[in-house]
């Protein structure tokens, strides 16, 4: 078992946090992972407890402060806890490195949740791990914060995402550009399995390797094709559908995930790892915000078509399992990989219908939506802001969208033809768009008043504005802002 050298004197008796917890990742052979202990820190503290989630996971939230951060800073295991880290691969900006794995997560077991689905526990900056590249395996306490304020944030915006359980400071510091306070989040997924896992078996040949991940993937998250014809070209399908509405749902609320390697590509269908991630001011489907995606490659516009080779890359690892004969397979695969572009323009309308009121379908409406986006891209307008405001104009001929005349009078027209009535419009309007996303410049300014006063408000205040998205909060207007130019963010960084 992979551990520092003081690891097994610091972690203690096992703590009862609800039902024990499972293990069937760590079920399958060892070389899909490694045991690991999380490494002991010094002097922890609680930031953040999601009782909530707690809760819809079905774990005690009555437990004092010390024992939860005992627990969510890894200096004491959860009963029934087998942590393992996790091997995988992955091409990061094009380029396959062959080994990843969890350099700095340490993956507890798993709960059944109250609605009997099952849910991965993970520290994350739990310490170091044989896969961590000479890396400390710490987090700072920036990227944590980034990481709770905008998963959750996601989860309220309606989209399938990893989700944070707590955060906890550690008392230690980390050295990155500088000296950093250290923290831990736990994060919750339906499963971190990603592409790159399936990358790791196949670039060392390993076939079985491949098709019992595939089978394990299919007995949890799509137990239905398992009895179909050829399950695995089924799998690869359902991976396809479901990447297709994430990446159109990113679309429609302006996220850009900023690191869209084949590591962070999960075949759950969730959106995972909020490093250099962010949502856009004003429309460019050129912006890019990732200090490490220096020629684009990431930036909100190319999402689909990245999503989409990511997916041929995880076609690739189940060829064997699709057919003996490569050929067939190639075929079988090709065929449903070629499905993303039609499944992604689906949603993508049916995405964009929605924000714009639109409850019937019409051959026209695509090029309505792109009227309207063209028109905010040439007057810089703000992504967010923009939709919002359409909805009070769904309601009032009199309010004033500052979009270009023609447009609006082409979408009144098209809305026109719509059987419900204007209230119901707008009413609808609002439950898709929403009036506060999570902000760069506002969770940069949480951000910096907690690492540099250890001023936790400005985070509180964030996480509760954003719980409640489609809201007019009314209390919290300035929220909804956009960033003066002396506040703007330009760029974000990965945090490892």
């Amino acid at each position: 078992m992979f551990q520092s050298e003081s690891s097994a004197e610091a972690i203690t008796a096992a703590v009862s946090v609800g039902p024990a917890l499972l293990n069937s990742y760590a079920d399958l052979p060892p070389r899909f992972y490694t045991d690991t202990v999380p490494s002991p820190v010094g002097g922890p503290r609680l930031i953040k407890f999601n009782s909530s989630l707690a809760a819809e996971l079905g774990l005690r939230t009555d437990l004092d402060a010390a024992t939860l951060v005992a627990v969510f800073s890894g200096n004491r295991l959860i009963v029934g806890s087998r942590p393992i880290a996790m091997a995988y691969a992955g091409h990061q900006f094009g380029n396959f490195v062959p080994q990843l794995g969890d350099g700095r997560a340490i993956l507890l077991g798993e709960v059944m949740d109250v609605k009997g689905r099952r849910r991965d526990l993970q520290l994350k900056g739990s310490g170091p791990t044989v896969y961590s590249r000479s890396g400390d395996g710490r987090a700072a306490l920036g990227p944590v914060l980034r990481e709770y304020v905008v998963s959750e944030a996601m989860h309220a915006l309606g989209l399938p995402t990893t989700r944070a359980l707590a955060a906890v400071t550690t008392g230690d510091i980390v050295m990155r550009e500088g000296a950093l306070p250290g923290a831990i989040v736990t994060r919750v997924a339906a499963s971190h399995i990603r592409v790159g896992t399936f990358q790791y078996f196949a670039a060392r040949g390993d076939t079985e390797g491949v098709r019992l991940l595939a089978d394990y993937v299919i007995a949890r998250h799509y137990p239905h094709v398992a009895t179909l014809a050829n399950p695995y070209l089924e799998l690869l399908r359902h991976v396809v559908q479901r990447q297709a509405r994430l990446v159109a749902g990113w679309m429609g609320i302006g996220f850009i995930h900023g690191v869209m390697n084949t590591d962070n590509m999960t075949v759950s269908g969730e959106t995972i790892d909020f490093g250099p991630c962010a949502f856009m001011d004003e429309y460019d489907p050129t912006t890019v915000f990732s200090s490490i995606d220096r020629r684009g490659r990431y930036a909100y516009g190319n999402q689909p078509a990245a999503a989409q080779w990511n997916l041929a890359r995880f076609a690739e690892t189940l060829l064997p399992c699709i057919d003996a004969d490569t050929d067939r397979a190639v075929q079988q695969a090709t065929s449903v990989i070629e499905e993303f572009s039609r499944e992604f323009g689906d949603q993508w309308l049916s995405v964009m219908r929605r924000k714009l009121g639109l409850f019937t379908e019409e051959e026209g409406d695509g090029a309505l939506i792109q009227g309207l986006l063209d028109a905010m891209q040439r007057d810089h307008s703000d992504f967010t802001l923009t939709f919002r405001r359409l909805c009070a104009a769904a309601e009032s001929e009199a309010e004033q969208v500052g979009l270009d005349a023609q447009w609006v009078s082409q979408w009144r027209t098209r809305m026109a033809r719509e059987p419900q009535a204007t209230s119901e419009h707008a009413a609808f309007m609002r439950l898709v768009n929403p009036a506060f996303i999570p902000r760069n410049h506002r969770i940069e300014a949480a951000i910096v008043a907690a690492v540099e006063d250890e001023n936790f408000a400005p985070f509180e205040e964030l996480t509760q504005v954003l719980s409640r998205p489609y809201e007019e909060q009314t209390a919290f207007a300035d929220f909804a802002k956009p960033p003066q130019p002396d506040e703007r963010v330009l760029q974000t960084f990965c945090g490892t």
